[in-house]
């Protein structure tokens, strides 16, 4: 015991310090990944199993569960890689200006950002989630460069889903055409102006410097830098990749709409999967909440098409179980293995 008490006496107050500097930062790093797991499965419990039709949906999804119906969902699985592959290769595509990492790096922090998005409004939870997998140095780059990828993505549906807006809105439900005329107009202006804004993205630094931001906020300033190293061939080839992306999901939900009976024109399932998808970016809530509201919206676009609302319901649910919450669950498994901490650049060691 006095052994004991001799190497206490030894032990120098810095040593002390760095001892409960690094017990605080576990407790920490648990904390932060414990909230993240249970904010997560308590977001996926009340859409995957606490809602009121489940039960419903799950019979139907049993019945269609046969025959050829199930290439259909086969390839909808298949392609859930692909579509994060895609995100993945845009997101590399930016961060590589100033950073080494590989692409199944670059795959895992994508993965932690869908983990974090599932329970956060708009999915602004993915910029969190991905700076968790990157070095401390890195944060801000890695933030900026997650939110110019989503503006890529953010164009290219908005710039489809006017196209399938218009196209489906004329055609199947006869919409006036001044009403028409008026949306081509501003949705093209404004459309047109978020194009320039994004291939002269550097003029962001410039325009923030004259804004008169508190003093604190001015050096988080210097990070906006990383704007001035894209390129206009970088920019378009992450438009390309969002491009792509958007085209892979969509042709999942149309495979989807397939393996529920639900028989729609190849063209016009493509314009109608682009107007839901329009209508539901307009409403800033996580993706589990958005759930709720892209059910009414399926069922008013697709009504022509069945007279079994839950039929259209399932189809929409199964994707969004399929295409974000098995990835959200995989994401979670990359987070648990990271220091959050270290992430964040609270812990050198």
């Amino acid at each position: 015991m006095s052994c004991f008490f001799d190497n206490k006496s030894h032990t120098s107050p810095t040593s002390r310090y760095h001892l409960k500097k690094l017990l605080a930062n576990r407790h920490i790093n648990f904390i932060v990944k414990a909230t993240i797991v249970a904010l997560l499965l308590w977001a996926i419990y009340q859409q995957v199993f606490a809602k009121e039709d489940v039960a419903e949906m799950w019979t139907s999804f049993l019945q269609h569960f046969q025959g050829n119906n199930v290439i259909w969902l086969l390839i909808v699985v298949i392609l859930v890689p692909v579509n994060w592959g895609f995100e993945t290769r845009k997101w590399h595509v930016l961060i590589q200006k100033f950073t080494s990492y590989s692409f199944w790096q670059v795959y895992a922090a994508t993965l932690a950002g869908v983990t974090v998005s599932i329970f956060t409004p708009n999915r602004v939870g993915e910029y969190g989630g991905r700076i968790l997998l990157v070095e401390a140095k890195d944060n801000w780059n890695a933030a900026i460069a997650t939110v110019v990828g989503s503006f890529s993505q953010l164009l290219v549906l908005l710039s489809m889903g006017l196209i399938g807006l218009l196209f489906f809105a004329g055609y199947i439900y006869d919409i006036p055409q001044e009403f028409l005329l008026l949306l081509i107009f501003f949705g093209g202006v404004g459309i047109t102006l978020m194009l320039f804004g994004f291939f002269n993205i550097d003029l962001i630094v410039p325009i923030a410097r004259r804004i008169p931001f508190p003093k604190f906020a001015k050096k988080y300033l210097r990070h906006l830098r990383v704007l001035n190293k894209y390129t206009r061939r970088e920019l378009m080839g992450t438009l390309g990749f969002a491009f792509v992306r958007y085209l892979t999901y969509t042709f999942q939900y149309y495979l989807m709409l397939r393996f529920f009976g639900i028989e729609v024109p190849f063209f016009t399932a493509f314009a109608g999967i682009a107007t839901i998808y329009l209508m539901q970016t307009s409403i800033p809530l996580p993706p589990v909440v958005g759930l709720l509201a892209r059910g009414p919206i399926a069922i008013k676009v697709w009504s022509s098409f069945s007279d079994v609302p839950i039929d259209i319901l399932a189809a929409t649910f199964t994707l969004f179980v399929i295409n974000l919450t098995v990835p959200a669950l995989i994401g979670a498994i990359f987070i648990l293995q990271t220091n959050v901490m270290k992430s964040l650049g609270y812990q050198e060691k």
